[in-house]
């Protein structure tokens, strides 16, 4: 499997931070005067010669817009950090202190389906961005313990069980959206046992169906302040958001908006009544047409002494709702 930390030493090498005006080379005076000499220059003459740049020279070929070396206005933060790093301390970039300088990993679309045991090495991080990829199960032990956000939206985790096992004790955000996670099979491990500094939970879009039962396991999320469930089949129930609104009472957003006071009082004694969120619904189906079906005719003009096989047809509808 691609793992996470392959997928980040190919984006390494994607930067091109060992090529111009990066990294080590003729280029970059101060690397030059604690490597070796200027090449041209003679012993005991302190003359640059002219290839070399200051790092102030090099760093603005990266920052100007009109530089052929210049990164796109649309890249990360992350990007411009490390090509910067890559002109002012290439040293850092070429060993393993390249881990200790991000606070913040972003990773989206990279095919990673592993995080793996390297991932370790990053004993800074905070934030951990994982958005779209293939991962379907993390495990925790894998994942630096200072970390405070975890995204991991449109992905294909089916289970948290891996991931609680030994849950990233400061976490304060937490990403599942657009996953495979089903209730009420999951809900066990949305608790502050697991969880104990979690601020903002992204659930929306999973097969969640148990309305009551997760609600009985958020509300022990004392420091839980953002919530978003939108795109689950228990959002179909009509008591949804006011259920959700009265029996969270710290909840300050709900799907990105915001609970006001007249809101909560709207809503007041609704958490008392759990037989109004019911997670049952009744759908009814007609067919009209069904078009393609073989008729069934031929297989009706046996004799009735013949020897010759019965065949036997079935059919079958399947809905997706």
């Amino acid at each position: 499997s691609h793992s996470l930390s392959a997928a980040f030493r190919e984006y390494l090498r994607h930067l091109g931070l060992q090529d111009f005006p990066c990294g080590l080379g003729s280029w970059n005076k101060p690397c030059l005067d604690g490597h070796r000499s200027p090449r041209g220059a003679q012993p005991g003459q302190g003359e640059a010669v002219l290839d070399e740049e200051t790092p102030e020279a090099l760093l603005e070929l990266l920052r100007d817009q009109h530089s052929p070396w210049a990164l796109p206005p649309d890249c990360s933060t992350q990007d411009r950090l490390l090509r910067e790093v890559a002109v002012l301390a290439p040293e850092l970039i070429h060993s393993s202190k390249v881990y200790q300088l991000l606070k913040s990993l972003r990773m989206v679309d990279k095919g990673v389906e592993e995080i793996d045991e390297g991932v370790l090495q990053f004993q800074q991080l905070e934030e951990l961005i994982l958005t779209a990829n293939h991962i379907s199960r993390i495990s925790s032990a894998n994942l630096p313990r200072t970390l405070k956000v975890l995204e991991l939206c449109c992905n294909a985790v089916g289970d948290l069980q891996d991931l609680c096992s030994q849950p990233p004790p400061e976490l304060q955000h937490l990403g599942l959206g657009h996953n495979s996670l089903c209730g009420p099979s999951q809900d066990k491990f949305l608790t502050e046992d697991f969880w104990p500094n979690l601020i903002s939970l992204d659930l929306s879009f999973n097969n969640l169906t148990d309305l009551l039962g997760l609600v009985s396991q958020l509300c022990t999320l004392q420091k839980l302040r953002i919530l978003v469930l939108q795109g689950n089949p228990l959002a179909l129930i009509p008591t949804y958001r006011g259920f959700l609104v009265d029996s969270l009472p710290k909840l300050s957003f709900l799907d990105d908006i915001y609970i006001g006071p007249d809101e909560r009082q709207q809503f007041q004694g609704l958490a008392r009544q759990p037989e109004l969120s019911r997670s049952e619904v009744r759908v009814v189906v007609s067919v009209g047409e069904m078009k393609g079906v073989p008729a069934p005719s031929a297989f009706l003009q046996l004799d009735a002494g013949s020897e010759a096989p019965v065949i036997t047809c079935s059919y079958f509808v399947t809905y997706e709702f």
